[in-house]
């Protein structure tokens, strides 16, 4: 599928983005539309991956506005706990892919796969973690030492009829630290996912406590949380049909409706957790894996961010990224479900990417 847009000063107009992006995405999630979507992929009765080592342990008091914006962005027992911030899955079988999505995402045979339990962190690493981290260890991260970040913004209408990938800029001083370059910090945002951090910035934090980054088969299974169906294909809406996850709502990338509440990224743990207890499985940031990018590959549908990264920047291994983030929508992304993937060069920071860290029973 062609998912880029060439537009030309004088050919497209700025009012008319609707109507291609629409016609150029309806095709692929006719079948997943159509299908029931009285399910939400956060409902239903409690699978069994989310085990008795859970019981008695101090889960995060998150899934509604008020308690994420309380959130201070340490989970509890915070470096006294291994395991702080994270709950257990004992691993089992489940489908790995979906016939509903875009073409990378189709299941190997039957696509039943197996994982081992693991533990998973219930958020997205937020900007409080990895400041302590940074405190604790000195790392400087990757966007610091390349001298920017790719960064997200609401294209003007100049914009958009000037350049392809409006949308995107490089933005020198941009890092984890100064989400916005030089002169912007952190304040009043250290709930937020961590964004602006490469896969080697991911694997350090990891590695600090004793963790790992997911399989993209280990992030699937937590995200899709026991359930099996056309439900997972739909945009994520709770039972009173508000969304149930930041993702874009309205025309990408020149107006957001912000009906999830938010129109970029949310505190962690806004919205209520799926059935293994996990927050933002989908939307609001994308996560890192530990795994390249392989299969039938596609061109990023919110535009290859490496297009508009320093010419003399060198061209590092795509890797897996999963789940979507805030700039997803139904007419220029589709990949707010737990089978979308997407590829991402390992050493390119941007601000729609963050991650989450495992911890893998002892074979």
């Amino acid at each position: 599928m062609k998912s880029r847009f060439k537009l030309t000063s004088g050919k497209v107009l700025y009012g008319t983005y609707a109507v291609i992006a629409a016609a150029a995405f309806a095709v692929a999630f006719t079948a997943a539309s159509a299908a029931s979507s009285a399910l939400s992929t956060f409902g239903g009765a409690a699978p069994g991956g989310f085990d008795s080592l859970n019981r008695s342990r101090p889960l995060a008091a998150l899934g509604s506005e008020q308690q994420c914006a309380r959130y201070s962005g340490l989970p509890a027992r915070w470096r006294d706990d291994p395991q702080a911030g994270m709950v257990h899955l004992h691993g089992g079988e489940f489908v790995f892919g979906s016939k509903l999505g875009y073409e990378d995402e189709r299941p190997a045979g039957d696509g039943k796969t197996h994982v081992a339990g693991f533990w998973i962190d219930q958020t997205d690493v937020t900007n409080a973690q990895f400041a302590a981290f940074v405190k604790a260890t000195g790392y400087i991260s990757d966007a610091e030492r390349q001298g920017g970040a790719v960064v997200f913004h609401t294209p003007t209408r100049d914009e958009m009829n000037a350049r392809d990938l409006a949308w995107w800029s490089w933005v020198k001083g941009a890092a984890w630290n100064h989400p916005r370059g030089p002169g912007s910090n952190l304040d009043g945002l250290m709930n937020q996912p961590v964004t602006m951090v490469t896969q080697a910035d991911a694997f350090a934090y990891a590695h600090w406590l004793g963790r790992d980054l997911p399989t993209e088969a280990e992030w699937e299974y937590a995200g899709k949380a026991g359930h099996d169906g056309a439900d997972l294909d739909t945009a994520p809406r709770d039972a009173h049909g508000k969304p149930s996850a930041n993702y874009w709502q309205g025309v990408f990338p020149v107006l957001n409706t912000a009906e999830d509440g938010h129109a970029g990224l949310s505190p962690v743990g806004c919205y209520a957790a799926n059935d293994f207890k996990l927050y933002d499985m989908i939307g609001n940031a994308w996560e890192w894996t530990r795994d390249v990018y392989t299969g039938a590959h596609q061109s990023h549908t919110n535009g290859d961010t490496a297009l508009v990264a320093p010419l003399s920047r060198r061209h590092d291994t795509p890797m897996v990224i999963k789940g979507g983030s805030f700039l997803c929508s139904r007419d220029y992304c589709v990949r707010y479900r737990a089978a979308s993937r997407e590829q991402q060069e390992a050493d390119l920071p941007a601000s729609h990417i963050g991650f989450r860290t495992v911890l893998r029973d002892a074979s």
